[in-house]
């Protein structure tokens, strides 16, 4: 049966949190530590340990599925086809749509989708605008995203594959995230490309003509950039990681030119590997496109960071025995935790922490580092 995101139970609290277990922590309620960062120019990155990790071995990546040819993504009117069952619901199609795709997962592992994810093809490349779980052998699912190529509207394939070098980068994840505003989306898209130009010296003429986001940035010459600022750090962090898992590495806080602006927090070390690569990039695009100078960002700043994760009010969709999506709300920050309800689960899979870009930086007290 076609399962829009508009069918799924959503329940809305606006109440004082008390408490954070729903969201922070699940199972075994682990304990999170901020390690050293890692830096390079105006990029910090500190990894995050913790005191209990979780069995992600059955859960499948976007880039995993699409890969095996078991995770297909279409337009919204070309779903029908893939309806299992005699007795299945056909949904009234209206054609493609901007802000809607149709996932199918045919493997026989559930699928961890996040956001900023981004698919390329069919009339327009788009960004995943929320994480979801979509359980094995799925009946086709309706994506909420949003366009990160505007002016196309044509089909370049019937199908979609995904965009093999980075996530999209943090100030085009949180517009599509806490905004969800198509324009603001491709304001941010728009203003990264002509930033990313500029610091290059222009873009190759194969990219020039191109108004797509992972066209501009998988362009040889862009890619060239981000490699020199991504390298370090991340083959600092993959040695660190081979140093730490026995402690649990499972995420990262991310700081921009001494501004703490992001953090990603997975249930397993293996689980945060998976994204490492794309992510790391994702962070070292941001610092690029962000006029910024290097400024020292201690340990304890980031821990506060990282511990600070209970809003004033949340929102809750759910799917019973599927997932439970939280949003916690707070003036200068909102947290995302998308929880997996299958069976023999019942823990957090991902955890994103979005600073609010206006809010002052941190300061601590003398003699605090």
């Amino acid at each position: 049966m076609f399962r829009s995101i508009f069918s799924r139970l959503s329940l809305v609290f606006a109440v004082s949190l008390c408490t954070s277990s729903l969201l922070w922590g699940g199972i075994g309620n682990p304990t999170f530590k901020v390690l050293n960062p890692i830096s390079h120019g105006n990029l910090s990155i500190f990894p995050v340990v913790t005191s209990y990790s979780h069995d992600t071995s059955e859960f499948i990546t976007l880039d995993e599925g699409i890969r095996s040819g078991e995770v297909v993504v279409t337009e919204s009117g070309r779903a029908m086809p893939l309806i299992r069952g005699p007795h299945a619901h056909i949904p009234r199609s209206y054609g493609a749509q901007v802000n809607h795709l149709v996932l199918v997962n045919n493997s026989k592992h559930p699928l961890i989708l996040l956001a900023g994810e981004i698919v390329t093809g069919g009339k327009q490349d788009r960004v995943v605008g929320k994480d979801l779980l979509i359980p094995a052998e799925s009946d086709p699912v309706d994506l909420s995203v949003f366009c990160v190529e505007p002016g196309r509207w044509t089909g370049a394939s019937d199908q979609f594959s995904t965009m093999k070098s980075q996530m999209a980068q943090p100030s085009v994840r949180r517009e599509a995230m806490v905004a969800q505003n198509q324009q603001m989306v491709w304001d941010s898209v728009a203003a990264s490309r002509s930033v990313i130009a500029g610091a290059i010296g222009g873009l190759s003429p194969a990219a020039k003509p191109t108004t797509s986001y992972a066209k501009t940035f998988e362009d040889g010459n862009v890619q060239k950039v981000i490699s020199q600022q991504a390298a370090p750090i991340e083959q600092s962090y993959s040695s660190l990681m081979r140093q730490l898992r026995d402690q649990h590495a499972v995420g990262v806080v991310v700081a921009v030119g001494g501004q703490f602006i992001w953090a990603d927090i997975f249930a397993s070390t293996p689980l945060l590997e998976k994204y490492w690569p794309k992510l790391v990039r994702s962070y070292a695009a941001e610092a690029m496109t962000t006029r910024t100078s290097a400024k020292h960002v201690s340990v304890a700043a980031a821990q506060n960071f990282l511990d600070d994760m209970q809003g004033t009010r949340e929102t809750i969709e759910s799917e019973p025995g599927v997932y439970r999506q939280a949003e916690s709300i707070a003036p200068d920050f909102k947290v995302f935790t998308l929880a997996s309800l299958l069976p023999g689960t019942g823990f957090d899979l991902h955890i994103s922490k979005i600073a609010d870009p206006n809010a002052e930086p941190e300061v601590l007290p003398l003699g605090i580092k």
